[in-house]
């Protein structure tokens, strides 16, 4: 009887630890490799997160995946290292995405978004491009060839500092976030 209970706390046991295991691998391929974007899960066991009460505008609806249905961004910050970052619940229910938060968004040099002054939504097919050279230097309309602008397929999220120059607009292509420089 003994040597029965010992085997079935045994295969109990291997079982949880390859179930362990098999998660854990599961949260190392969600992230991408030109952004760290976590997943819902991952922000469940790991953090809380709460709405930014820093911004003044801190959600937006728009159809970033161009399914017909309303994703809700919202400015949140992590309240285990204060930082914030965009939650995007998409609107079929099925993901959430967040950015930011003490993460590098999109590659760009910036890992939360507090100095983020304006928010809102960047319409599909209006016409955008990055205005900043490699350099640095503002360029202007003239100066961007037509193969460099982007006309956006569906709707994109556009954060700017208010005060000064600088941000920029997040959207999916191909299912991958992109960044369009602004200023």
């Amino acid at each position: 009887m003994k040597i029965r209970i010992l085997i079935i706390i045994t295969v109990i046991f291997v079982s949880c630890k390859k179930e362990l295991k098999k998660e854990n691998l599961n949260v190392e391929n969600h992230k991408t490799d030109t952004t760290q974007i976590l997943k819902d899960k991952e922000i469940k066991n790991s953090d809380t997160i709460v709405i930014s009460k820093k911004h003044k505008v801190n959600k937006i609806i728009c159809d970033l995946d161009g399914d017909g249905i309303n994703e809700n961004i919202e400015i949140v910050r992590s309240t285990k290292n204060a930082k914030s970052g965009l939650r995007i619940i998409f609107g079929n229910g099925k993901r959430t995405d967040y950015l930011g938060m003490g993460n590098n968004i999109l590659e760009q040099g910036f890992d939360e978004i507090d100095w983020a002054g304006i928010f809102e939504k960047a319409t599909k097919n209006e016409i955008y491009w990055n205005n900043v050279n490699e350099d640095g230097e503002l360029l202007s309309e003239e100066e961007i060839k037509d193969v460099d602008k982007i006309k956006l397929i569906n709707d994109g999220i556009f954060m700017h500092a208010e005060e000064s120059c600088g941000g920029g607009i997040i959207y999916l292509k191909d299912g991958k976030y992109e960044w369009i420089q602004q200023e």
